[in-house]
């Protein structure tokens, strides 16, 4: 019988590990199909909800092959570390959380064909940015308080509302907008039904969801995402799921 020195064993058992790594060091089959960054940066309205909306992408992740990122820091915002993330996730946002040279990296992300999916309070963040107000459709105006309403989804093609009912009633905070981000040119995908609950201001048409391709990118958003409870609700989470995934490019 022919004895291997250690030396050479440990070699030979090292060599064989490398063989079976990719080039990171990770297991070929842990590898992500695609990497989110989740933002949630606040320097206005914090939502507590914030907790259970990460929690929720993760899950999703673990679920369906992403990597989630997670994140408060600003610093994320330079070209390099962006590059890295197939989509960015603003998740109830608030305020002015991005400074002068951020919010050109975040811009030539998006140009260079990265992807946006903006959760409820997206819409109340940057309001002295005018491209990003393009990019998410509609600034918030106010809402009334937390009830039961009806969506209406007009759109079930999509992979983020496919799933969902034609009437889906849930309850959350409804926004009203400064302005009708059909304006803007996007792809509305649901709306509310001002005739089911009290404090809607935009008439019969109120969209509520909806999605564009903006300079260069994928950018999809909803107003949905306020209570805790909403990132347990199971159609919820597969309309979260849906626009994330299209706003990756892996869907149609």
């Amino acid at each position: 019988m022919w004895l291997l020195h250690p030396s050479l064993l440990l070699g030979a058992l090292l060599l064989l590990g490398a063989c079976s790594m990719p080039g990171n060091g990770q297991p070929a089959d842990d590898e992500p199909a695609f990497r989110v960054l989740v933002f949630s940066r606040t320097a206005g309205y914090r939502h507590d909800s914030i907790p259970d909306g990460i929690a929720a992408i993760q899950e999703l992740g673990a679920a369906h092959g992403f990597q989630v990122t997670a994140t408060e820091d600003p610093a994320y915002f330079q070209p390099d570390s962006l590059a890295k993330f197939a989509v960015v996730v603003f998740l109830n946002t608030s305020g002015d959380v991005l400074d002068a040279l951020q919010q050109e990296a975040f811009r030539a992300y998006i140009q260079n064909g990265g992807g946006f999916v903006g959760v409820h309070a997206a819409s109340d963040t940057e309001y002295d940015w005018s491209w990003y107000g393009n990019l998410v459709g509609a600034y918030f105006k106010n809402h009334p308080h937390i009830q039961e309403a009806v969506v209406r989804v007009v759109d079930r093609t999509h992979p983020s509302t496919k799933e969902l009912p034609e009437a889906w009633t849930r309850t959350d905070e409804w926004y009203n907008f400064r302005e009708n981000p059909r304006t803007k040119g996007v792809q509305v995908l649901a709306v509310l039904d001002e005739t089911t609950y009290e404090g809607g201001e935009m008439g019969e048409d109120h969209p509520i969801s909806w999605y564009h391709l903006y300079d260069g990118g994928r950018a999809w958003y909803t107003a949905m995402g306020h209570t805790k409870e909403s990132y347990a609700e199971p159609l919820f989470r597969q309309h979260l799921l849906g626009g994330i995934l299209w706003a990756a490019g892996r869907t149609q």
